[in-house]
């Protein structure tokens, strides 16, 4: 029963994006004061603090949202003879040190959801649905349900060209809900670092940049990366590091996760690899929650 409850409000989520944005498409006046109703359905939501399995919304933007690809462990490759019997090969699953460690920090969570911040990658996105499912959280796109509202990404695109502020309030009205919900793990778009109203959203949860190098990033847009491409993320990246920047932790795979683990080339890193060190951060963060906590107490 709980578990349908809450299928039922993640639907009722996308169908007030879908019905706030439809307001505007169809020349509403588009204030504030007029966004809340719409979201009357989802306020239960809160107090659900139900473990559950990740929903994954997809989005138009497919070259973004490959898969991360499981190894085999050198080990085990091809057949071994055992006592004279021939043992199959076995792949091992390598999310199952992050499940392991998910699950030590899960009752010092206690249900804060986890905001993923950060240049959008194909690692950002593969990271959050691996977390999702380490922690047994719900994983949101925020950008995909802006898009998924609108009607799609052209449609998406077409009302910020026509209504940039609608639009940013849209992106706002998002961050409004997730973050009056728990047990989520959700990769926010830009739009979440561009305003003092939707930081404040993103101290609800522990909020994570996920700092990927931009050469990597242009490749996942071609192979050989132009001028052009990388002065175009630069440029993004240059506006949005001061707000990137105001996330709880961050986790660099150049700086800490590639030189930590000794990979000389970075793209050697993977999606296992910088979810490890997001659950360490977390750690941090919930043990030094607690002892501020505790200080905090009277004798």
């Amino acid at each position: 029963m709980e578990m349908s409850l809450i299928h039922s409000s993640c639907r009722n989520l996308q169908f007030c994006c879908s019905k706030f944005i439809q307001f505007r498409f169809e020349g509403g006046g588009g204030r504030s004061s007029l966004i809340s109703p719409l979201f009357t359905k989802v306020g239960s939501f809160h107090s659900l603090q139900t473990t559950t399995t990740s929903i994954s919304t997809e989005t138009t933007t497919s070259m973004l949202r490959r898969p991360a690809t499981k190894k085999i462990s050198s080990s085990l490759r091809d057949q071994h003879e055992i006592s004279g019997t021939t043992a199959n090969v076995v792949e091992l699953d390598p999310s199952l040190p992050v499940k392991k460690k998910a699950i030590q920090i899960l009752p010092e969570l206690k249900g804060t959801s986890i905001f993923l911040v950060g240049i959008n990658n194909i690692m950002k996105y593969s990271l959050g649905k691996l977390l999702s499912d380490a922690l047994r959280y719900y994983y949101f796109d925020s950008d995909s349900l802006v898009e998924q509202a609108a009607g799609g990404e052209s449609s998406a695109k077409s009302f910020k060209e026509r209504d940039e502020e609608g639009f940013r309030n849209s992106e706002t009205e998002v961050l409004k809900q997730l973050s009056s919900m728990g047990r989520l793990v959700v990769c926010a778009g830009d739009g979440a670092v561009q305003s003092s109203t939707n930081l404040a959203f993103l101290r609800h949860g522990i909020s994570i940049w996920v700092d990927i190098p931009l050469d990597l990033v242009a490749r996942e847009v071609t192979e050989n990366a132009s001028s052009e491409i990388l002065a175009n993320l630069t440029k993004l990246y240059e506006e949005m590091r001061e707000g990137y920047a105001t996330a709880d932790a961050t986790v660099s795979l150049q700086t800490e996760v590639a030189s930590q683990l000794g990979y000389d080339n970075m793209a050697a890193v993977t999606v296992e690899d910088m979810a490890m060190e997001v659950l360490r951060e977390i750690e941090k963060l919930t043990r030094m929650k607690k002892m501020m906590e505790a200080a905090g107490r009277p004798f």
